[in-house]
C-alpha cells in the first residue's frame, strides 16, 4: 500500500478518531502552542464515556478543561511543567506534578517509565514522500509519537515546516484529522521600565558572536530589545518567539560565527504570533530537534560562547535558585533551565545568567532572600550559578566564597531590603564579612547581643 492510500484510509473527523482513547489510558499531547486543540476538545467531549484517563504534557496553552473539577472522574492531569491552566488542579490535589528535566522527558517515554498509550499531535500536511512536520512542537512530542501505542494527528496547513529532526512519516501515525484551525498564538508581552532595566543589565554581558538561549516572557524580550548593536549573534535555544525573528530581520542574528551547526538557529519548540509562524515556514536558517538533543548539556556546550538566560522566583544568599515553586506550592517546572545553565557553564567562553526583578508583591517582598522558604525546591544548585542579574546590577558568583556571594547578591537587592538581608545572613549562617559585620553590630547592639 502506498502512503497516500494509507493516509486516505485512516482519515477521520476528530470525534471519530478520539474514540481510540479508552478509560485508564495515558494520553500525551503536544506541547505549548503546538497543542492540537481540535483533538483535545474532542477528547473532553467524551468525558461521560471515559474514566481515569491520565493526561500528560508540559505547558498547555489551550483551555485545559480536563483540569476543571467537574471532569475529575474522567481525567487526571500529570504535569511535566505546571502552567496557568493546570496550576490550581495540581495544587488542589486534582492533578499531579512529575519532577523532570526537559531534556529527559523523551527518555521517560522511550524506556517505559511513562508508557504512552495515545499521543495527540499536530503536524503539517504530508510532502510528496509522505513526511509530515511537527513544526512548532518537536521537543518531547516526537518521542511521544514514536513510543505511543496509538497516534492521532491533527493535519493542519497552518503548521510551519521546519528543518532538522522534526519529521514523521505518515506510517508512524494511526489516525489523521484534517483541520485548518489557527495555531495557538503567544502575543509579545508589554515591556515596562523594570523589564528594560533588567534587560539592559543582561545585555551588558552579551558580546558580538555569542550564541544565545532565551526563555519565555517579558525579560527575554527585554534583553532582545537591547541587542540591536550586536553583530553575528547565534541561537541554540529550547524555544524562540517573535523577538528573535526581528533580530534576524535586522541582521543581528546571523548564526555565522557559530562553531556548532553554523548558520543554523537550533530550537526544539516555538511560541509566537501568526506572522512569526509564517516566517518559520521553510526558513533555511531554522532547525528544530527533539529536546533530548537541543537541551543535552553536552550538546549545548559544543557551542562556544554559549549564553543561557533564565529567570527565577527567588535566589538565596548562597546563590541557590528557586524557579519552579512558591514556597511548597508548585508554580511552574524546571523545564530547560538546569540543562542550559550546565551547558553554558561547560562552553568555551560560555556564561549562564539568572535574571529577575529584585522584588515581588508590588515591592513588598525581596526576591533575594537569606534562605529559601520551607518546602521550596532548589531548581538550580548554587554550584551551577554564575551570574544573577536584577534591575540594580550584576552579581558574579563563580569562584566566590559564601560571604562574597552574599555581599554580591545583597548589592543587587532592592536598597530598602539590604540592611535586613545582612542581618539575616548572620542570623542564618553565623558568618561575618567586613560589611556584614558593621551592619550586624549596629543592629545587634541595640538588642544587647553584639
Amino acid at each position: 500500500m502506498n502512503w497516500k492510500s494509507y493516509y486516505n484510509q485512516r482519515t477521520f473527523p476528530a470525534r471519530e478518531a478520539v474514540k481510540a482513547i479508552k478509560s485508564g489510558d495515558r494520553v500525551v499531547h503536544a506541547h505549548a502552542c503546538g497543542e492540537p486543540a481540535c483533538l483535545v476538545n474532542a477528547m473532553v467531549d467524551r468525558a461521560d464515556e471515559l474514566r481515569d484517563v491520565e493526561i500528560v504534557h508540559m505547558v498547555s496553552m489551550g483551555k485545559a478543561k480536563y483540569c476543571q473539577p467537574e471532569y475529575a472522574t474522567s481525567f487526571r492531569h500529570n504535569a511535566l511543567f505546571v502552567g496557568n491552566t493546570s496550576r490550581q488542579a495540581v495544587n488542589e490535589g486534582r492533578g499531579d506534578y512529575t519532577c523532570c528535566y526537559f531534556s529527559e522527558i523523551p527518555l521517560l517515554f522511550r524506556n517505559g517509565l511513562l508508557p504512552v498509550d495515545v499521543a495527540l499531535i499536530a503536524v503539517s500536511p504530508p510532502d510528496k514522500l509522505g513526511f509530515v512536520c511537527l513544526g512548532i512542537s518537536v521537543d518531547y512530542t516526537k518521542q511521544a509519537a514514536l513510543s505511543a501505542k496509538t497516534v492521532i494527528a491533527a493535519v493542519n496547513p497552518n503548521m510551519p515546516r521546519i528543518g532538522g529532526d522534526s519529521y514523521l512519516h505518515v506510517t508512524d501515525i494511526d489516525y489523521f484529522v484534517p483541520t485548518e484551525e489557527p495555531l495557538i498564538e503567544l502575543q509579545p508581552p508589554a515591556l515596562g521600565d523594570l523589564e528594560r532595566a533588567i534587560g539592559s543589565n543582561v545585555a551588558s554581558l552579551i558580546k558580538d558572536g555569542d550564541c544565545l538561549q532565551l526563555g519565555i516572557g517579558a525579560l527575554p524580550d527585554a534583553v532582545l530589545s537591547f541587542l540591536g548593536e550586536k553583530t553575528d549573534l547565534g541561537i541554540h535555544s529550547e524555544m524562540i518567539s517573535d523577538g528573535v525573528m526581528k533580530l534576524v530581520e535586522a541582521g543581528v542574528v546571523t548564526c555565522k560565527r557559530k562553531n556548532f551547526r553554523p548558520r543554523k538557529a537550533v530550537i526544539t519548540f516555538a511560541m509566537g504570533t501568526r506572522g512569526f509562524y509564517e516566517w518559520l515556514n521553510d526558513n533555511a536558517l531554522m532547525e528544530s530537534y527533539p529536546v533530548d538533543f537541543t537541551n543535552d548539556p553536552s550538546i549545548i556546550a559544543q557551542n562556544d560562547n554559549m549564553v543561557s538566560i533564565n529567570s527565577a522566583i527567588s535566589v538565596d544568599l548562597q546563590g541557590q535558585v528557586a524557579a519552579d515553586t512558591l514556597g511548597s506550592k508548585q508554580f511552574s517546572g524546571v523545564g530547560g533551565q538546569v540543562d542550559f545553565v550546565r551547558g553554558a557553564n561547560r562552553s568555551k567562553g560560555g556564561r549562564s545568567i539568572i535574571a529577575m526583578p529584585s522584588t515581588a508583591a508590588k515591592g513588598k517582598a525581596s526576591r533575594i532572600v537569606a534562605a529559601l522558604d520551607r518546602g521550596q525546591a532548589v531548581t538550580t544548585p548554587r554550584n551551577d550559578v554564575a551570574y544573577v542579574v536584577t534591575e540594580n546590577g550584576v552579581a558574579a558568583l563563580k569562584g566566590k566564597t559564601i560571604r562574597q556571594r552574599a555581599e554580591a547578591l545583597i548589592a543587587i537587592a532592592a536598597p530598602e531590603f539590604q540592611d535586613r538581608l545582612r542581618e539575616e545572613f548572620f542570623e542564618v549562617y553565623g558568618l561575618r564579612g567586613p560589611t556584614i559585620q558593621v551592619s550586624v553590630q549596629v543592629a545587634a547592639g541595640s538588642a544587647g547581643a553584639a
